[in-house]
């Protein structure tokens, strides 16, 4: 067969003209055997150069044009096997029939090209699709699967036999049919659900966490006739992400070391201090004691803190954001006082949140971090927390606003402060540190706001933090959780 095929294709221009002259005696033996075509010859030669420019290209087509034209001059007027025309009208009609026919066949054999053309885009476009490590799969206006790639084998586990023509929803976990259905209604009324960070269900049961966006599928008069589907399995990129927040979380526990070292110094030289003056002073060790003991519940406390930074709870709890903001400025008290870095608190109102408190500890002491850093020795620091409304939808929460009077961050760089890797500091930043905070303000459904301004006299930084009153945090589709603006640090703590 390939043998036939090659050559084939070696001889393919006299198949070409051949099948040019072949098509013009086909039209001339079905002018001279059938009563009914003998009075349409003019039809019949005309589709004879149509199907051979469609099928065999435009030099074949002229050779049959000129066959034609002999057949019609030679066979079908009188006299017959003679070039001289009868008449004027025999001579216009086949000067008619000859630029009909050019035109004619030029037109199909451009409609011809179009057509390979676009059949040669559609194989193109579904090799993509086949061969393409996303699942992209379609579904009828009514929820049926009727497309399958081999991604989406993979992805789900489910073969194209299997899936093609059962509902959507089988690939759905339970707790998320009501999502499936709100996403129904948004493709009905035409827009496209924008992607997405969810979960959906292996053909064993398992739950793969993927990145889905889904879009109506039209036809040529603009009507909905089904939706298109594309799913990126990220439960790698999660596994990667979150090694790195645990390492950027020890990291963070690191630096934490020599502050908590000196908070803990402080308290063990005083007990030792006490327990030698109860021994020197029996008559007052009761009350040496009692103090001891305080000095060992500090240390106690401050281990206890230093843990709620690698370790944290399951499930997400309520706590207070100004207190958690208290013992971070703790934690870093003697980093504060060695630059004599001006702190002034402001919290109003009630600062009651839902969130994980380890998370949260980091979150402040990454921004708090940085706000030293940046500050100069006599610098101030200005922390608020309060309650109050995210400016975008009005929710209500708790906003935690850290604005130094240090460096600033150069415009150009205000872009990228929450990417990965990417530190204004250096070699003396990791670049993990805002990436991992934007991860948690996320992760609680909140948002942050930022200003920088490197000269004159409001320059600075100024972080502003909003954390919903009462989201439980989860996994959830980030939206615009950073605002960069040039507002000052003023407007800020106001």
């Amino acid at each position: 067969m390939l043998e036939n095929w090659t050559a084939l294709k070696r001889h393919w221009a006299w198949v070409q003209y051949g099948g040019a002259v072949i098509a013009a005696w086909v039209a001339l033996s079905l002018w001279t055997f059938s009563p009914v075509l003998h009075r349409h010859p003019f039809a019949l030669f005309l589709a004879a150069v149509v199907v051979t420019a469609r099928f065999f290209g435009v030099g074949p087509a002229l050779l049959c044009c000129a066959a034609s034209t002999a057949c019609l001059d030679l066979v079908v007027f009188l006299p017959r096997y003679n070039f001289a025309m009868n008449s004027r009208d025999d001579a216009e009609r086949l000067a008619v029939f000859l630029a009909l026919a050019l035109l004619v066949g030029s037109l199909a054999r451009q409609r011809t090209r179009a057509e390979l053309k676009s059949e040669r885009a559609l194989r193109e476009m579904a090799a993509i699709v086949e061969c393409s490590d996303d699942a992209i799969f379609s579904t009828s206006p009514e929820g049926l699967i009727t497309s399958w790639n081999r991604g989406a084998e993979r992805l789900y586990g489910y073969s194209e036999a299997e899936v093609v023509g059962s509902p959507v929803l089988m690939l759905a976990p339970p707790e998320r049919r009501e999502e499936c259905e709100h996403n129904s209604q948004v493709l009905n009324r035409g827009f496209t659900v924008e992607a997405y960070q969810t979960e959906r269900m292996r053909k064993d049961g398992t739950r793969v966490p993927i990145v889905l966006s889904i879009s109506p599928l039209r036809n040529r008069e603009g009507q909905i006739i089904g939706k298109s589907a594309t799913a990126r399995d990220i439960s790698g990129q999660q596994r990667s992400e979150e090694a790195v927040r645990q390492s950027a979380k020890l990291a963070t526990a690191g630096r934490l070391a020599a502050s908590i070292a000196h908070e803990i110094n402080n308290p063990l030289e005083a007990v030792l201090n006490l327990i030698y003056l109860a021994r020197n002073d029996p008559r007052q060790a009761e009350q040496y004691l009692s103090m001891a003991e305080e000095e060992v519940g500090r240390v106690a406390h401050l281990a206890q803190q230093t843990l709620g930074f690698v370790r944290d709870t399951p499930s997400p709890d309520r706590m207070d954001a100004a207190r958690i903001m208290d013992e971070v400025l703790q934690l870093y008290s003697h980093k504060l006082d060695s630059k004599r870095i001006r702190v002034t608190r402001r919290y109003r109102g009630n600062s009651q949140i839902s969130g994980y408190a380890g998370e949260v500890r980091q979150l402040l002491t990454n921004f708090l971090v940085n706000a030293v850093d940046a500050v100069e020795s006599g610098g101030a620091l200005h922390v608020r927390v309060q309650a109050g409304r995210r400016w975008a939808d009005g929710r209500e929460g708790v906003r935690i606003t850290l604005a130094d009077d240090g460096s600033g961050i150069p415009h150009t760089s205000l872009g990228r402060i929450f990417e990965p890797f990417y530190t204004t500091k250096k070699d003396a930043g990791t670049g993990l540190g805002l990436w991992v905070s934007r991860g948690i303000v996320e992760k609680h459904g909140g948002s942050i706001r930022v200003r920088s301004q490197v000269t004159g006299h409001r320059r600075g930084t100024a972080f502003s933090i909003f954390l919903p009153e009462g989201q439980a945090p989860g996994r959830i589709a980030p939206g615009r959780s950073i605002d960069i603006s040039d507002f000052s640090s003023r407007s800020l703590m106001s």
